[in-house]
């Protein structure tokens, strides 16, 4: 980038302003190195002199929120949200690197946008518009627009349903305005300790969909559980690069012994895991699109989970679009015909290069043969 005008002053509000006149994703403050913008996913210094870790801490003490900085000293690393005069928002993370604050800052959009806006397929509203109990959950890697979706699917039941919602977040990313429902947004750190304690008594507030910005453990998975087998519907993120790997993850957070119950809690409120990964666009208007994973919970699934045949899950998905379920094999081929990305773009983020090559000349790929032991 060319030199910026508001180098000389080095406000944080300046910064942030930028990031919008640059169309930036992400502020990268590293101490050592000059300010780092990703714009299109593509990181791109900005030509002033390098930031001191000082540099940084007065940069930024002007937005940590009244009695959050102990917790950083403490712990060397603290989550918040921002907001600017005009309504954009920014979700900030403060880290001790070296001995020195760092931070990472990503623009949350003020407007929470449609599915149709994120560009994702029809299966996600469709399956917002049939479902009122159970679970769903969005996974994806850090980036991947996890947030975002989930800010979404929030919007869409705010704009339909007559409904309380409470949400549990770290930070508060999207502010949601009531429409047709009663919303209350609680933030760690602010309105809570943490998850732990958010989730003890939210039920006791009688949601009709609750809203975990993580689940990160097995008092938030467990609580979650809970909650969408006693007929709320639950939202929640998982850190997991796909549905199959989302399983191996929930697990992880139980020791073996408890496998079993949460293979058969998973059965029976599970409604859908929708994955994502966010690729390079084709075009400068959509800079990034959204390549999904989509597996609903039909019967021969729950199957599946109970038996620990996670394993074919894939070929389930590949063989079950008539159910709404969407692998990313054929989420990037669509990308590709649609020409929202470049051809080998979507090999390079494909699961199965080989797979999507032979979609994409045409030919028909047999899911992986599956062993019918559930029918």
């Amino acid at each position: 980038m060319h030199r910026d005008p508001m180098a000389g002053s080095l406000s944080i509000q300046q910064f942030l302003a930028a990031m919008k006149t640059h169309g930036a994703s992400d502020l990268h403050l590293k101490a050592g190195l000059p300010p780092t913008y990703r714009v299109g996913g593509h990181l791109r210094s900005i030509n002033i002199p390098a930031l001191s870790g000082d540099d940084i801490e007065r940069i930024i003490n002007p937005i940590i929120p009244a009695g959050r900085r102990e917790f950083y000293d403490q712990y060397g690393d603290l989550d918040f949200a921002t907001e600017l005069p005009d309504g954009d928002r920014f979700r900030v993370n403060i880290f001790r690197a070296g001995g020195k604050m760092n931070s990472a800052i990503r623009r949350v959009n003020s407007k929470i946008p449609s599915f149709e806006e994120l560009l994702l397929p029809p299966v996600y509203r469709k399956l917002i518009d049939n479902t009122n109990e159970g679970i769903i959950i969005v996974c994806g890697v850090t980036g991947s627009g996890k947030s975002t979706t989930l800010a979404s699917m929030i919007e869409h039941i705010n704009e339909t349903r007559h409904e309380n919602i409470v949400t549990i977040e770290d930070p508060v990313e999207y502010l949601f305005r009531p429409r047709k429902c009663i919303i209350s947004q609680r933030e760690i750190g602010i309105d809570i300790p943490d998850y732990a304690e958010g989730l003890k008594y939210v039920v006791r507030q009688d949601p009709d969909t609750l809203f975990i910005g993580e689940m990160r453990d097995k008092f938030t998975m467990t609580a979650a559980l809970q909650a969408a087998e006693t007929g709320h519907l639950v939202f929640g993120s998982l850190h997991s690069a796909d549905a199959m790997q989302a399983f191996a993850r929930i697990l992880e957070f139980f020791p073996r012994t408890e496998h079993e119950f949460v293979r058969g809690s998973l059965a029976n409120s599970l409604r859908a895991i929708c994955a994502q990964r966010l690729l390079p666009g084709a075009h400068e208007d959509k800079p990034l699109v959204p390549a999904t994973e989509v597996l609903v919970n039909t019967p021969t699934c729950r199957e599946l989970i109970r038996k620990e045949q996670d394993q074919d899950i894939p070929a389930l998905i590949a063989s079950s679009e008539k159910d709404g379920m969407c692998s990313f094999t054929s989420s990037l081929a669509r990308l590709v015909e649609e020409d929202m990305v470049f051809m080998d773009v979507a090999l390079q983020f494909a699961p199965n290069a080989e797979a999507l090559s032979s979609r994409l000349r045409g030919i028909t790929t047999a899911a992986s043969t599956m062993v019918h032991r559930t029918r």
